[in-house]
């Protein structure tokens, strides 16, 4: 629903999405079992984690979650491939949730809503935890987001809704605004943004995949 605040409060090189390392050797387990950091999909199973930073992020700030605990889990089973989280030491830090929107514009129920094998993918959160903010991790997730989705195929452009002051934040990562958003929650207004992926040639050729 809301992209998260990264600025302020809460509100390279080609790469490739990996599975959590497993190491074989017992004298080396303790050790080198968890990557130091890493980037992949997430799953149910990290629910938890992301409603968790997300409450804290935004519950302080507007009073509202963009996603509640039951959104994450269905957003989650239905279309880990639209989301992304940074994990360092095996712990989430930042993380990314979308999912398929199929209009030219976000309507209320885009919410709520996955609609599969759709050409938009609807960015509902971009939040960070609270001890790595400031830091810049925001921008490099939201980087390493957009270029992952340049190789999914049938995949054309990336929309979210944002307060009017992170229209700066997202303009830096290349998103254009398209206007006030026909969505509102409560007392809160938002613009539209829009980031143009390309086609999957491009993915290829600049991307890595």
């Amino acid at each position: 629903m809301m992209a998260q605040q990264v600025s302020s409060s809460p509100f390279l090189k080609p790469f490739y999405l990996k599975t959590p390392l497993t190491v074989s050797s017992p004298l080396r387990q303790r050790r080198h079992t968890l990557p130091a950091s890493e980037f992949r999909n997430l799953t149910p199973q990290d629910a938890i984690s992301v409603f968790e930073i997300e409450r804290e992020a935004f519950i302080s700030v507007s009073g509202e979650c963009p996603l509640t605990l039951d959104e994450v889990l269905s957003f989650l089973g239905q279309c880990p491939e639209l989301s992304m989280g940074w994990f360092e030491g095996g712990q989430l830090v930042a993380f990314i949730i979308g999912s398929g929107w199929d209009k030219e514009s976000l309507a209320q129920e885009a919410l709520t809503l996955h609609i599969p094998d759709s050409p938009t993918v609807h960015i509902h959160v971009l939040s960070v935890h609270r001890h790595c903010r400031q830091q810049g991790k925001g921008s490099i997730l939201l980087w390493r987001y957009l270029q992952y989705l340049r190789c999914l195929p049938g995949l054309r452009r990336a929309l979210l809704i944002c307060e009017e002051f992170l229209v700066p934040f997202y303009e830096k990562s290349g998103f254009k605004e398209k206007g006030p958003s026909a969505i509102s929650v409560g007392s809160l207004h938002f613009r539209e943004m829009e980031y143009m992926l390309g086609g999957l040639a491009y993915a290829r050729r600049n991307s890595g995949c």
